[in-house]
């Protein structure tokens, strides 16, 4: 029983940390480039979603759109503000820029939000239905239904439209893509506006279950990154599959031996598995061309 209600909860914190980390994987493979201040844009959906929706009364569909809107354009700054000038002059500095423009985040929420948590209500994680047994929150079902199912849409969009292929040829050869007519600047902001609201809405996925606070997406972020690795960061399906793969995990091992363990056995799992495999479990050694 403990174990089925491990892996029931490991699956949410699975869908969780695939989304974010698909984050990391979109603008890793069009930009060369990741955004470390996502875990910032998990605790900004949430903080906006509970603002707009509990503090101010919103409908909460209306505030959830709007807190997503607040998440891409948060993106479209880091892109625009602490990526592009540093990778224009050919320049890394943009790790460390975007790590502090999510530290600035933080801290003007924590000065304007506050700092003790706060409960964000919903019926979807107060009432438990039973499924064989176990007591089981809806939205620990629907967390990674919509994980699966943002996966899936990404890749439609990627293998079916036009801008979705406009964002493979610019994958593919962003200096082809340039002559082609594409403009690849704009694809890297899209790409940053979307990591950072697909972050937000994991933010406010999990927001019920957990308290909403400045400092609640920190950790998220750093566990994030590192399914992003495992994973394979250049495979879409191979980041989401390590998501649940490390969820499940986390969940498993809190159960097991206590959540004092968990990180300690986590990372040590993590280590251990890109000693033996760099290039993550799905991921692809680059070809080197001579």
């Amino acid at each position: 029983m403990i174990l089925a209600s491990a892996v029931v909860s490991g699956l949410s914190l699975g869908a969780m940390y695939g989304l974010i980390a698909l984050g990391f994987h979109v603008t890793y493979v069009v930009s060369n480039t990741v955004n470390f201040s996502q875990g910032s844009s998990v605790m900004l959906g949430a903080v906006l979603g509970y603002t707009l929706g509990v503090r101010y009364g919103l409908p909460m569909p209306v505030a959830f759109l709007l807190a997503l809107v607040g998440c891409a354009l948060f993106g479209i700054l880091i892109e625009r503000i602490l990526v592009r000038p540093f990778v224009q002059r050919g320049s890394n500095a943009w790790l460390m820029a975007t790590v502090a423009g999510g530290i600035v985040l933080d801290n003007v929420v924590l000065f304007t939000f506050g700092k003790e948590p706060r409960s964000f209500p919903s019926d979807l994680a107060t009432r438990p239905i039973d499924i064989g047994g176990v007591g089981v929150f809806p939205l620990q079902i629907i967390i990674p239904i919509v994980g699966i199912g943002i996966a899936v849409a990404l890749w439609f969009v990627t293998r079916h439209t036009r801008q979705g292929k406009a964002l493979l040829a610019v994958v593919q050869n962003s200096d082809a893509a340039k002559l082609m007519g594409i403009d690849v600047n704009r694809m890297i902001v899209a790409t940053y506006a979307l990591s950072t609201a697909m972050a937000g809405l994991a933010g406010l996925l999990i927001a019920p279950l957990y308290n909403v606070h400045s400092e609640m997406g920190m950790l998220f972020g750093i566990k994030a990154f590192a399914v992003a690795i495992l994973g394979g960061i250049t495979s879409a399906p191979g980041v989401m599959a390590a998501g649940f793969i490390y969820g499940i995990g986390e969940a498993l091992v809190t159960a097991l031996f206590g959540s004092t363990y968990t990180q300690i056995v986590m990372f040590a799992i993590v280590i251990a598995a890109l000693a033996a495999m760099p290039n993550g479990l799905f991921g692809r050694a680059p070809v080197k061309k001579v």
